[in-house]
């Protein structure tokens, strides 16, 4: 018995793994199918580089056209649902 304790308690686990999801389609399709990696460091180095520009440059629509760097920012305040 490892005695692992889950922290999701069920609320909400289809939405998460919806985000997930979309986040994983768009690394496969705008890094991971264009780039043939000769091995792991690089493919460490192109995922690397792929998430930067996916947090800092890489505008979101579902966060108004956004980068997550400046959506989720303490500098600014969050949008309220309607």
């Amino acid at each position: 018995d490892a005695k692992v304790k889950i922290s999701m308690d069920g609320k909400g686990q289809w939405m998460d793994n919806v985000f997930i999801e979309r986040l994983w389609r768009s690394v496969k399709y705008e890094e991971v199918y264009l780039h043939a990696y000769e091995n792991g460091s690089g493919a460490r180095a192109g995922l690397g580089a792929y998430f930067e520009y996916y947090n800092t440059r890489r505008r979101h629509q579902g966060l108004g056209r956004r980068t997550p760097d400046k959506a989720y920012s303490k500098d600014q305040p969050l949008p309220h649902a309607a």
